[in-house]
């Protein structure tokens, strides 16, 4: 007795759907929640271990020239 064959290849990506399927997803998609903290150098709302897009600080270094950011956007041309 013979066992069935597929009669055409199945791709990896496709085959790897099975794993993660759509439901996993959604649900992941519907948490969304959103980790707000206070930055401890401005106090203002920022992602939780993302620069601060206030004073450009993370962990307590200077990351970003917040000056500099803004003469480069004005400096455009259109």
């Amino acid at each position: 007795m013979k066992h069935p064959v597929p009669k055409y290849k199945k791709s990896k990506s496709r085959s790897a759907k099975r794993y993660h399927s759509f439901t996993h997803h959604t649900q992941v998609r519907l948490q969304g929640v959103v980790n707000l903290v206070n930055c401890p150098n401005c106090k203002s709302k920022k992602l939780n271990h993302f620069v601060c897009q206030n004073c450009g600080q993370y962990n307590g270094k200077k990351i970003l020239d917040m000056n500099k950011a803004v003469e480069k956007i004005t400096k455009v041309k259109a």
